[in-house]
């Protein structure tokens, strides 16, 4: 019995954090179609096409998911994909929308090829963090497009990863995986300090781990957006 009771209890806590995705989805969602509808106004395409080159970029950004690189100054469950890249050439190709929902689908995607081994947890943040970097970039360029309002929406977009980033991790993911593990928040600090003796707290674990770790992303993704995006959005519009 007290086994079935901790499984239940698990099922139960999974379950809220998909509730907890699905309802954070549909709010990130309903704010880039307002900002579409409303204020950015995309060119309209077939909608055959976009859910096709939706389902590629998301289908690329599943793959790139294999690829993680641990970095030294981080723990282990930090590692660097550039899986952000397909879905920010997505939202700058079709719309912020577009990118959105590519997000979504690479997760998706992911858990269906992988599963989670985070209890949802890290997949959630994964979407989360990349809408905070993908919408206020393509907002930023489809306000004007241009090669110089590209660079500035994903340096905001960086911007915005970064900070939002480190108060997602203090305030949300650090104790969320806590708690679904059963660890002590130490352990998890402790995992930071064997890389970096500075590490002593959540927020030390935040300011030197967290902070650059999604700073780099943020200009690695950007950079290798730069460089490709122009030659594929040529073969885009290509019939």
């Amino acid at each position: 019995m007290p086994n079935l009771t901790k499984l239940m209890q698990d099922i139960s806590e999974n379950l809220m954090y998909v509730l907890v995705f699905l309802l954070i989805f549909a709010a990130i969602f309903a704010v880039a179609m307002a900002l579409e509808k409303l204020w950015l106004k995309p060119e309209k395409q077939s909608p055959a096409r976009r859910v096709a080159y939706i389902g590629i970029f998301a289908a690329i950004g599943a793959i790139l998911v294999y690829f993680e690189f641990p970095l030294p100054f981080a723990p282990g469950f930090y590692e660097l994909d550039f899986s952000f890249v397909p879905e920010l050439i997505c939202s700058f190709s079709l719309g912020p929308m577009a990118g959105v929902v590519c997000a979504l689908v690479k997760e998706l995607l992911k858990l269906l090829l992988r599963g989670t081994t985070t209890a949802f947890v890290g997949d959630l943040s994964n979407f989360v963090m990349g809408c905070s970097f993908i919408l206020p970039a393509s907002v930023i360029y489809y306000a004007k497009k241009s090669r110089k309002s590209a660079v500035i929406g994903m340096g905001v977009g960086t911007l915005v990863l970064t900070a939002f980033g480190s108060v997602f991790n203090a305030y949300y993911l650090i104790p969320a995986f806590a708690a679904l593990f059963q660890w002590p928040i130490d352990k998890i600090v402790a995992m930071g300090t064997d890389v970096n003796p500075a590490i002593t707290s959540v927020n030390t674990l935040v300011l030197f781990a967290v902070v650059p770790f999604n700073l780099l992303k943020g200009v690695l993704v950007s950079v290798i957006t730069f460089l490709l995006y122009k030659h594929i959005e040529r073969l885009l519009r290509m019939r």
